[in-house]
Parts: C-alpha cells; structure tokens; sequence
C-alpha cells in the first residue's frame, strides 16, 4: 500500500483529513456508493470532526464525495461516460506532446532517460504488489510524456485529471493485478517508439495500451 498520512504530522487536522479521505478514496479502499462517517476518519487522525467536516466539503467540491446531513458522506462514482472522456483526453494530450518533443530531435534523449527512470519507479511498485503505488506510478509515467512536450497549457490540463487517472486504473487493475506486466511491456513499447521517433506507431501503440488498460 502506499503511504497514508502520518497522524504525527504538523500540518493542519484539515489538511490531513483531506490527505487520509482522498487517498482513500483514489486507491479504492473507500469505494464507489461506500457510505462512512466523519467519525470514522476523525478516530483514524486522532482529530475531532470539524477539521474532518472541513475536508469533506472540500472533497465534494472536487466530485469525489456527497454530504449527507447526520449520517456522513457518501463516495461518489466514477460518471458514467467519465472515463471514455478522460481516456480520449489523455489520447489527444499524449499524441500532441510528443508530436511536439519529435519537432525538437535534440531533446528526445533526456526525454526517454526520463520516461525510463519514471517506469523503473513503478516496475519496483510492480515488484512489490502495490497496486496503489503502481496507479500513481502509471499516472507519473504518462505526464512525463506530456511534460517532454514542453507546452504548460497542456501540461497544467493533464495535470487536472491526475486523480481520475489513479482511480481509473485502481479500478481496472485491481481485480486483474496479473495485468501489470503487460502495462509495463506497453510502456517499454511506448518509450522505443519515442526513441525511434516514430510519431505515428506512437499513436497506435497508445491507443493500443489505453484499450487494452481502461477498454476491455
């Protein structure tokens, strides 16, 4: 599992409660339709339930949580038709990142050092079963690919749908965790064609390893 929050921490109770619900909720331990309390995380911090209270709000601002009054909150869903609209953004925003890195050839070497230092840290989350660490991982390893594109505008909208990408393939990998060698193989696959610097078996092999991921 990946790490929760320290209950020792010096940030505000507020801050943590948001940390502990939130990671809760991306790694799927609170689960789609899950009803819990404030109760519940305020005894996991050692907090009382108004800081708790306050992060609850700020996670149903972010669509991850309902408030219902007196009994706690309720985790939200994944919308249906949500994650096709996530997936065709990260199609459109990977394919355009790296058209761009292979318009500027001299760049593609630190880029791929960097895509392969990225897989390395999720290939060792693979090793040690932690699917949590591996989605959050698989998230870092695709926004190395649309960082090498050097474009902030996309960059700052990729960055936007981080926590749909994580809880997406929690979703998709957890109950098949023999799958994350073949993730791995795919993104091996992805970072030879932006080696070889072949734009257009980038988008095949893309497509490719979003399907075979989130489509199946």
């Amino acid at each position: 599992m990946s790490s929760a929050p320290d209950v020792s921490d010096p940030a505000p109770a507020a801050d943590r409660a948001y940390a502990l619900t939130k990671e809760l909720v991306l790694t799927g331990e609170l689960p789609g339709g899950h009803l819990f309390s404030e109760g519940d995380i305020a005894a996991r911090l050692g907090v009382s339930r108004t800081p708790v209270r306050e992060a609850f709000l700020r996670l149903q601002a972010e669509d991850l949580l309902t408030l219902i009054p007196k009994r706690g909150a309720v985790v939200v869903p994944v919308p249906p038709g949500e994650a096709e609209d996530v997936l065709d953004a990260r199609e459109a925003v990977e394919t355009a990142a790296v058209r761009r890195l292979l318009r500027r050839p001299e760049q593609v070497p630190a880029a791929v050092a960097e895509l392969r230092a990225a897989l390395e840290v999720q290939r060792g989350h693979a090793e040690r079963g932690d699917l949590p660490a591996f989605a959050e991982a698989d998230e870092a390893f695709h926004r190395t690919l649309v960082a090498a594109g050097r474009n902030a505008l996309t960059m700052r909208f990729y960055a936007s749908l981080a926590d749909r990408q994580r809880r997406m393939s929690v979703h998709a990998l957890g109950p098949v965790p023999e799958e994350l060698p073949r993730v791995l193989r795919e993104h091996e696959e992805l970072i030879g064609v932006v080696e070889a610097r072949d734009e257009a078996a980038f988008a095949v092999a893309l497509r490719a390893h979003l399907d075979g991921t989130h489509r199946r």
